[in-house]
């Protein structure tokens, strides 16, 4: 069989129509043939379908981080194959990639444009899903401003009265909040959240975390989000994900993620990866 049917094969197996995400044997190693070398993701299996709203957790290192950029397209993977709602994205480069996927992280300051103002974030994240080499702030016109208005307000926060003040001067709970809206704007295929809400007060995490849950729901977002949180991971969306050393080591939804307690998941953990989950931060969590 030639590699181009091999290819083909391969594509028709994993376009089911039903799936947004699907990712076959994804490799990634950093610094080849060094001392510093690293597999970062190893042989990955990973399919998501839409409306899927799954929780990945880990220790540092496991490869969580790098599964989110490996989707995203910060780098190219060694070997593998990546799908988005049927298209094949692996070797597509990033800027083309972030029309579709919205990609919140851990820290407020990413993800917007400190120097620009609230209306001129919302704009650009407006005409980020435009394919026209012609997209320039002009575009930009009194419907949709009003627009940029009315979805502020849902945010309860007052940004839709300050849309001529730069983002810098936001703290950190309206910025999150902000890139939150930004990367929900235009519906994405995917939504990826690098542990949005872990650099906030815990009363700003929970007003952005419920924020995050009512826009998922309502839009029927097909979502990951990683956390460090075993009983936030047993508790939102309808799948778990657990990663250790490059590999997803658990994968559960249904009736068998619901009767699950986080000590029942740590035995889980200890039983796949064939070791106890050792990483403070998320025990003490």
């Amino acid at each position: 069989m030639s590699k181009v049917e091999t290819k083909q094969e391969e594509h028709s197996r994993t376009s089911n129509l039903n799936n947004m995400l699907v990712l076959r044997n994804i490799t990634k190693t950093f610094n080849p043939g060094t001392v510093n070398e690293k597999c970062a993701l190893n042989q990955v299996n990973l399919t998501l379908k839409k409306g899927d709203f799954a929780t990945i957790i880990g220790s540092n290192g496991a490869g969580k981080s790098t599964l989110f950029n490996a989707i995203t397209g910060s780098f190219f993977v060694d070997r593998g194959l990546i799908m988005l709602d049927g298209e094949d994205i692996t070797y597509q480069k990033d800027h083309i990639r972030s029309r579709v996927i919205g990609h919140l992280f851990q820290d407020p300051l990413r993800g917007t444009a400190p120097h620009m103002t609230i209306e001129e974030n919302m704009a650009l994240a407006y005409l980020r899903s435009s394919k026209s080499k012609n997209a320039y702030f002009s575009r930009i016109n009194a419907k949709d401003k009003a627009k940029f208005r009315e979805q502020l307000a849902l945010l309860g926060m007052g940004l839709e009265d300050r849309m001529k003040q730069p983002v810098g001067l936001l703290s950190g709970g309206q910025r999150q909040s902000l890139t939150l809206l930004m990367a929900t704007f235009v519906t994405p295929k995917i939504l990826l959240l690098d542990e949005h809400t872990a650099a906030l007060d815990p009363a700003t995490a929970e007003k952005v975390l419920q924020l995050t849950k009512d826009i998922v729901a309502e839009r029927g977002i097909t979502c990951l989000m990683i956390t460090h949180n075993m009983k936030q991971a047993l508790e939102l969306g309808n799948r778990t994900l657990m990663m250790d050393s490059g590999n997803i080591v658990l994968d559960i939804e249904g009736e068998e993620r619901a009767g699950l307690s986080v000590e029942d998941l740590l035995v889980r953990f200890q039983e796949n990866a064939k070791k106890a989950l050792d990483n403070d931060r998320i025990l003490l969590s």
